[in-house]
């Protein structure tokens, strides 16, 4: 079974309602949105609608991250999975979240300077071994070993997430897919359709749930033509 959709909402909700049946809910990084607006959003949205949301930064990012001052976040510490109250306080805010959308999915993204080492493994261990585990908890690492990769998702049952242009997946019970655009646009990256028709056959190759989440400027556009994409695909069998 594959998702398909974006990294925040490139329009407005009740159109994007129509169009994709999945979301990877970004503000949650930044700074908790309210209950009360997780609790509109997951009124206004489907039944079957499903939200993903991204872990809130003072957990994965340190305050010197320049994201912080992009959300006005005013914490003197945090960040890197340290074993600290300001960190499980933001888990706290995550989960509450996550509840009210009824979401099954956190996404951890750490930054470069989330470095391979000791004291990286151990805060990470012991932050996934002291949180509830209701949840599918999936990791983007930046600039890890595969062989480091690997052993902290398998021990800690991580889903490794990926560009799957740039890497394959290590650990897992789903794919779990983030596109962020070419290495030398980035996010300015239009998928063309010789590329969406690679990752088609790629995602079309696997056995386990597939979740493709675009998170580039195109996002919209990217995404809807994937799913054109799979389901004509689908349709001709």
């Amino acid at each position: 079974m594959f998702k398909v959709g974006c990294c925040g909402f490139p329009m407005s909700m009740k159109k994007y309602f129509e169009e994709f049946e999945i979301v990877e809910v970004q503000k949650t990084f930044y700074k908790p949105i309210s209950i009360e607006t997780a609790e509109k959003w997951r009124k206004i949205a489907p039944n079957n609608f499903e939200f993903c949301i991204k872990a809130l930064q003072i957990i994965t990012h340190p305050p010197s991250s320049p994201t912080y001052r992009k959300a006005g976040l005013d914490v003197k510490d945090g960040g890197f999975f340290k074993p600290i109250k300001e960190v499980f306080e933001a888990w706290e805010l995550t989960k509450k979240i996550a509840d009210v959308l009824k979401a099954r999915i956190i996404l951890f993204q750490t930054p470069k300077s989330f470095k391979e080492s000791e004291e990286s493994v151990k805060n990470i261990k012991e932050f996934f071994n002291s949180v509830e585990r209701n949840y599918c908890f999936v990791w983007e690492p930046r600039g890890w070993s595969d062989e480091g990769i690997k052993k902290v998702c398998d021990e800690l049952n991580l889903i490794h997430c990926v560009d799957p242009f740039v890497l394959k997946p290590l650990y897992g019970d789903i794919n779990y897919f983030r596109l962020h655009g070419s290495h030398k646009r980035m996010y300015k990256h239009k998928y063309s359709q010789d590329e969406l028709l690679w990752l088609k056959n790629c995602c079309e190759g696997l056995e386990k749930e597939t979740y493709v989440l675009f998170n580039n400027v195109y996002m919209r556009d990217d995404a809807a033509n994937f799913k054109k994409l799979l389901q004509s695909s689908f349709n001709s069998y």
